[in-house]
Parts: C-alpha cells; structure tokens; sequence
C-alpha cells in the first residue's frame, strides 16, 4: 500500500508535538504559502521571524544563484578567506555600529548562545549566568540552562550550574548581578513572553549594574533582529548598548545562517588559551552568507523600516473587537492577547481554515503571534486583519 505523504511525515520525521499543524507545502512566495491543494495562507508570522523579507525575496534569490556558480563549503570556518563572510560581517559591523568590529558565524540561534556563553566565561573567569523569566534561548543545553520556565528543562536535567533568573523589566531583582556574574543574557523585546518590550529605565539600570560589576551584558536579538521591530535591531531604539549581540533567524532570508558579534578585543579571546577556543564546520556557509548580506542590503533600506512602523501601526489600528484585550510589541513583532489559551487555539484553527498562518507563543498561550514579513503591503495587512476579526467572532 503506497502511504501519502501525512502518513510518511508521521512516521519518518521526528515530532516535536503531538498535533502540528499538517499543512502540506507546494510553494511560497512573498507573503503567501500555497498548500498541495492550492490554497493560499497569507503567512503571518513568517515561519517565526525567519523570512523577514518574505518567502523567495528577488535579491535573496539572485545572491544565492551568483554563489552556487562560485563555490559552496569549501573548509571549516575561520581557516580560509570566503568573501561572502568578509562582506557579510563588515556589513553587520556596520548595521550595529560600535563597537560590533568582531562577527563570528553559526548556523542557528542556539549556536549564538552556546558560542557566547563560552566568550563570556572565557572573558571574565566566572561562571554564573542570569537569565529572565520567561525567556527562550534556544534548546541545546547550554540555552536550555538559560531557559526562564521549567516545564521544557524538568526532563533534561540535570543542566548547567549556576544559572539564576530574574524577572524582566524589575528594578530590584539587578541586585542578583554581582562579582560572580559572568553575563546577564536578555532579549530587549522577550519574544515567546509574548512580545513584551523592555522598559528604558530598565535597561539603562540592568547596563550600568553590569558595568559596576563587571559583568557582560548579552542581548539575544535572534527573534528581533534583522528590521523585525522597525530598526536593524530592537537595542538601537532604547541606545543601550551590550557587550554582545545574538541574531539568526531573520538574517539568511530562509538560510540557516546565526552570528554573535562583540569588540575586536573581547572576540580574540576565543583564539587563545585554548587554540580554536570555538569552532564550527558549517558556520558562515559561502551561500548563506551570500544570501544573508543580500538581506543586511535590504534592511538598509530606510523604506523598508518605514513600512514595518506603518503596517504595525496599521495592525493595532484595524484589530479592534471586545474580544482583543491588549496588542503588544515592537515593530511586527506583535502578540494578541484573547481571553484564553482554549480561545486562542480556536481563533488559531480558524484563522487557517481561512488561509491565514498564526501562531501563539510558548510562555504566553493566550496570546497569538502576528509577525508578518515585513515587505506585506497595506493591502494584504488589511486581509489579514479581517480574516483575524472573522475568526475571533466565529469563535466566540
């Protein structure tokens, strides 16, 4: 008996839940994913901030191509001079400014914050770590260590010693950071908290407290990096600057591609004491990084970061209905808080029978993501506005 591809999908891809959400891929393009059957989602949260440019963006599509007619590996990274990595990290460099002189690439987020773990302790000699409540870092074990809910690491442990988490946006709780602190590791908009922005006052203190203490401040920018909240990268809007910078996701245009980027100096120390104190096969592939500065291209594009803003101001513009309690974030990195998780999964379901991709979020389930690609235009923003109100009455 021939199996169709669900029952294959089943049975030979390794689940990470027991109900995803089955839909079975044909194409993607721009904003839309087309199914087997032709139907068309407008694609809301952009495979989690990943295809921030939209799915197959032109530019991305075309560095790729010009690429693969050169070469793809060609040895382990940091052993020979690729012009893709060059170009790439001195354009980052220049999209955070100082003093992000040092990029070192991986292929995904979980490897940013294994690799800058490891700088940090090197650095100061310590090997504390504080983390936030609710915060999702990834989940090797390094990152899961750091991870701000126990339900996900209860069944892993034992994990990494002194860990300590504090809560986000709460003054008292800096008092934790001490002589003992390696780094503190924050996400300036926590993303599975269900996009809650970090508060001036807060990060201005929680910097300072770090330079008292000399400590290194660590922003995981993998969910908010790359446009995602109106700027390059969600620290510029409050000028606190960390020591170290986390991003993936958004930065290959649907490549795996991550990078952590700090000072010259402080990046050194992973050349040294031990030799190849860090190092990875794959990190900073010639292809996507290719692909990865054709975004860094179009993040640079001052009316690309304009029409973030407007669609999200848009976005809490159209969304208005007795059943929506709060809209919340930065940018298009958006969460929409219901009355329930029980209601949340409904209007989720609904909204893809209608042919819009939602999402909600791992510390927030009453919460649903909206994070569109941030090229969506009025028009399809408007769309998905009105299919996200039809779904909410529908279940009410």
């Amino acid at each position: 008996m021939n199996l169709s591809n669900r029952a294959l999908f089943l049975r030979h891809v390794a689940q990470t839940s027991p109900f995803p959400p089955m839909l079975e891929v044909m194409h993607a393009e721009g904003c839309f994913v087309t199914d087997v059957q032709g139907k068309k989602y407008i694609d809301f949260i952009s495979g989690i901030s990943v295809s921030n440019l939209g799915h197959r963006h032109p530019s991305v599509l075309q560095a790729i191509y010009q690429q693969l007619d050169k070469y793809m590996h060609v040895m382990v990274y940091g052993e020979f001079i690729q012009t893709p990595q060059v170009d790439l990290a001195l354009s980052i460099a220049s999209l955070l400014g100082e003093p992000f002189e040092s990029v070192y690439f991986v292929n995904s987020g979980s490897e940013t914050v294994e690799g800058a773990m490891k700088l940090a302790k090197r650095a100061t000699g310590r090997t504390e770590f504080i983390s936030c409540e609710n915060s999702y870092h990834g989940s090797s074990h390094g990152p899961l260590s750091l991870m701000g809910a126990e339900t996900f690491k209860t069944a892993y442990r034992p994990l990494l010693p002194g860990m300590r988490r504090i809560r986000f946006n709460n003054l008292s709780d800096l008092n934790y950071i001490n002589s003992n602190t390696a780094a503190v590791l924050v996400e300036p908009v926590q993303g599975e908290a269900g996009a809650i922005n970090g508060d001036q006052q807060w990060l201005e203190s929680l910097r300072e407290t770090c330079n008292q203490t000399g400590t290194l401040l660590i922003f995981d920018e993998i969910q908010s990096g790359f446009g995602r909240t109106g700027k390059a990268f969600a620290f510029q809007h409050s000028g606190v600057v960390p020591d170290i910078v986390l991003m993936a996701k958004g930065m290959g245009g649907g490549l795996p591609i991550g990078a952590f980027a700090s000072s010259k100096d402080l990046m050194s120390k992973l050349s040294y004491d031990p030799l190849l104190g860090h190092i990875t096969t794959f990190g900073g592939n010639a292809v996507c990084a290719a692909a990865s500065l054709a975004v860094v291209r179009e993040i640079n594009r001052p009316e690309l970061l304009s029409n973030v803003q407007n669609i999200s101001n848009r976005i809490k513009s159209k969304l208005i209905h007795p059943d929506i309690f709060e809209i919340r974030g930065k940018g298009l990195l958006l969460a929409m808080k219901l009355e329930s998780n029980e209601r949340a999964l409904k209007v989720m379901n609904a909204c893809y029978d209608l042919g819009l991709i939602t999402d909600w979020f791992l510390f927030a389930d009453d919460c649903l993501r909206l994070a569109p690609p941030l090229i969506i235009t009025p028009d399809e923003a408007d769309l998905a506005c009105e299919i996200l109100l039809k779904a909410i009455s529908a279940t009410a």
